[in-house]
């Protein structure tokens, strides 16, 4: 089968260069597709557990969705399809050029057409052959495409300011870039924030924490990541004498000084998330006074830096450093929980910024243990909780505000395609 004929709606056509043999791409054709021992298990294991709960392979934005619900297990196209999104995995194709393939889909009248559509490809034959066909690329050079078929960037996983200068350049060339904390959140937050990015069509990100499995599923998934504790070691920062959790909270408030520096540096603007927000729109403030380098919330761990001549000069590796001396001082004190907010606020003030200070609760709702109407957030642009907040009554919350958009496997309930 054709993988376009059940691409995520309005996505990307199918473009590739006559370069390209081997591409990976989420999506997968159940007709002449190979499937190999390992990954068919693993479907059929997931597949029974999942049949046997009552679950249904629902993947909003798909038409397979549509067809799952006319026709039911009279095809399975739609569960492995489920499988592949939740797994995170991709599909191997060839392009061999002048729609050839090793397959053709003669695409007669029956239960798939009403009438013969004829075939949707040539067969390639030897005689035919224009290129070697036994010419293989390593893995690490080929193209990854998702659902819509947009361009994934799998692996970029940073341990030090060198990667991260190569990770900026594999950004999108948009003057804004979000940077999230996500020190303290669970797997579930992080997964509903980056499904509300997709619909948001945020592309300009990148998600810092301490090492895990997580963070390095979701490099594997094609999302940036930052290795807090490692970006830390390589800038030299290993004699932080704070101990125990105070000492993680600094290597954040360590990192996010250097990474804001690169992001200034290489022009961007930048706003600084922690993982109890969740944005409901991908402009957070009206545009302030054009003189406002810096913007932060007054109850809240946001923080706004604009590139300019002032912000360039202000912060500089000795701003940096007086940040990681002054977060280190204040995590000595068993009293005092630092934060990246106070501490920047207070040294910028010192050197003469121009600061501006917003009420959180004029563009954003807090969530907590009392229920909320969907009509409550209005026209807000971000719901945020407190971080001492259980994760249930998170969900809750923001299952009535209808901003809870995963399953039960932390995988995203819609594909949402937007033109590039």
């Amino acid at each position: 089968m054709d993988p376009t004929d059940h691409r995520g709606k309005h996505g990307n056509k199918l473009q590739l260069d006559d370069q390209t043999r081997l591409f990976l791409y989420q999506l997968v054709g159940t007709w002449g597709q190979i499937l190999f021992p390992k990954p068919w298990k693993e479907f059929r294991l997931w597949y029974d557990k999942n049949k046997a709960k009552g679950n249904k392979p629902f993947l909003e934005g798909m038409v397979t969705t549509g067809w799952y619900k006319k026709i039911g297990e009279k095809i399975w196209t739609p569960w492995f399809i489920k499988f592949i999104q939740s797994h995170g995995y991709f599909n191997i194709y060839a392009n061999f050029l002048h729609e050839r393939a090793l397959s053709v889909s003669h695409r007669d009248a029956g239960v798939n057409y009403g009438k013969t559509a004829g075939p949707d490809s040539q067969l390639l034959e030897e005689r035919s052959l224009d290129f070697n066909i036994l010419e293989m690329q390593p893995l690490s050079s080929l193209k990854w495409f998702d659902f819509c078929f947009r361009e994934v960037r799998p692996g970029r996983y940073v341990k030090n300011v060198e990667e991260l200068g190569a990770l900026l350049h594999s950004l999108q060339k948009r003057d804004s870039i979000f940077l999230v904390n996500l020190l303290g959140v669970s797997d579930a937050i992080v997964r509903n924030l980056l499904c509300h990015f997709e619909r948001l069509n945020i592309r300009n990100y990148i998600l810092m924490g301490p090492p895990s499995d997580s963070l390095f599923d979701l490099a594997r998934r094609g999302h940036p990541v930052i290795n807090v504790d490692q970006f830390v070691s390589s800038i030299g920062m290993n004699k932080l004498t704070s101990q125990g959790s105070s000492l993680e909270t600094i290597k954040g408030i360590v990192a996010k000084a250097y990474v804001i520096n690169k992001f200034i540096e290489n022009k961007y603007k930048t706003w600084v998330l922690d993982g109890s927000m969740l944005l409901t729109s991908d402009v957070l403030l009206e545009s302030g006074d054009p003189k406002d380098d810096f913007c932060v919330a007054n109850n809240l761990e946001l923080f706004y830096a604009k590139s300019s001549p002032s912000s360039e000069k202000i912060w500089t590796n000795g701003f940096v450093s007086k940040v990681v001396a002054m977060a280190d001082s204040l995590g000595r004190k068993d009293s005092t929980t630092p934060s990246f907010v106070y501490i920047v606020t207070k040294l910028l003030e010192q050197n003469g910024a121009s600061i501006r200070r917003v009420d959180e609760t004029s563009f954003g709702t807090k969530i907590g243990s009392s229920g909320l109407g969907k009509s409550s957030l209005g026209d807000k642009k971000l719901v945020y909780w407190s971080t001492e907040m259980a994760l249930d009554s998170i969900q809750k919350r923001l299952e009535e505000l209808n901003l809870w958009s995963i399953d039960s496997e932390l995988s995203c309930t819609a594909v949402i395609c937007h033109k590039s």
